[in-house]
């Protein structure tokens, strides 16, 4: 065993640290008061490689691994957790299906457009009715011979707005279940496909988040990916490795508030002394510490599982479940060492508090990820 990052991990962490301390904390609390989305830092995110982090550079990536992937969404997400979802949606969720499932025409056109950041991706697969139950798709997707229409709603979805690209799912053959499911590629401005109104939401404020509707939208036949049938393996597939995304958006949550609220303890004074000398005050640092520390083996083993090409299902599952029930628990835990200033925008916990929550429900609930993990150990 080697837990040591290499020159090259420390030298890529430093930077995104560098970069969420110089470009992404100037500007956080307004932008999650505002809901404001972070095009400009989005820009410079992409110049220093990160919407195509681990695709091939022949398609304008930074052939990075995932250890590397989920080291910059730690540091990003300490930081401003709205910025790295962006990342990771794009990394994750859409260049990564493209990229592993896609055809070479498909590749082209849109990949390296995503990687560069020039385009924005989002993925389609939430509906009112069919969040955590992927299969019960009612977005429909009627084969016409060299095209597909699709109608139906989608809703939940990260970069709605300012995406370029949408990974849709959707039902082709309601008779065949999970197999009578495609995903396709479709173009903002197509005819049909319409954006809802911003989601006010609770945390992550900064990302752009919408209900889009899908209204007799044709959509060619080249943009399905993979057979006939494929979509919701690929939906899966990809959910996978979107779980080590925000595993590490959760962890970097959990480390950002405890470095918060450990710098804080050492400062207050009360009762003669700085709080962290109180009992009271250090046994929560050391909780937060040490299963801080559990999140981030779990997550860098996950990493590591997808890196030597092994079945990650499980252990992205079990990063995720666990990274995101440290950042719910440790983020209040942070808000409660700052006392009455914990209450307050100008101190960043709070704020990661309501960030934390969304990591226990997206790309997957916490009850998915038990799902997941069940089925794992039965089978095997």
């Amino acid at each position: 065993m080697d837990f040591s990052l290499s020159e090259e991990h420390i030298m890529i962490r430093d930077a995104a640290r560098e970069f969420a301390q110089t470009e992404l904390l100037p500007g956080v609390i307004e932008r999650d008061i505002k809901q404001e989305f972070p095009d400009a830092l989005v820009r410079k995110m992409a110049n220093l490689g990160f919407m195509g982090i681990m695709v091939d550079p022949k398609y304008g990536g930074s052939g990075m691994d995932a250890i590397s992937y989920v080291l910059i969404m730690e540091e990003l997400s300490k930081i401003d957790a709205s910025a790295s979802v962006i990342v990771s949606v794009n990394n994750s969720l859409v260049c990564y299906g493209i990229e592993a499932y896609g055809t070479e025409a498909q590749k082209e056109k849109y990949l390296t457009k995503l990687a560069t950041g020039e385009s924005i991706g989002a993925f389609c697969l939430s509906e009112p009715e069919a969040g955590s139950d992927a299969t019960s798709q009612k977005t429909t997707a009627i084969d016409k011979g060299d095209h597909y229409i699709i109608n139906g709603t989608k809703n939940w979805i990260t970069s709605g707005g300012r995406a370029d690209v949408y990974l849709v799912i959707a039902q082709t053959d309601r008779h065949k279940g999970s197999h009578g499911i495609n995903a396709f590629i479709v173009e903002k401005g197509t005819e049909g496909f319409h954006t809802g109104p911003k989601e006010d939401k609770l945390g992550i404020r900064g990302s752009d988040t919408h209900t889009l509707q899908f209204n007799d939208v044709k959509v060619p036949k080249e943009n399905r990916i993979g057979d006939d049938g494929f979509g919701f393996r690929f939906a899966m597939k990809t959910l996978s490795g979107g779980r080590i995304g925000i595993a590490a958006q959760a962890l970097g949550i959990a480390q950002g508030a405890y470095e918060l609220a450990l710098k804080y303890s050492k400062e207050r004074k009360a009762f003669g002394t700085e709080i962290c000398n109180h009992q009271a005050i250090a046994f929560k640092l050391a909780d937060m510490h040490t299963e801080i520390a559990a999140a981030r083996h779990l997550v860098m083993k996950a990493a590591w599982d997808k890196d030597q090409g092994n079945n990650y299902d499980m252990s992205s599952a079990m990063a995720k479940l666990y990274a995101s029930k440290v950042a719910m628990e440790h983020t209040v835990e942070a808000v409660q060492i700052h006392g009455g200033n914990g209450f307050v925008k100008e101190y960043h916990v709070e704020r990661l508090m309501r960030d934390a929550k969304i990591t226990q429900i997206y790309e997957g609930t916490s009850e998915i990820q038990k799902i997941v993990i069940s089925r794992s150990i039965i089978r095997d």
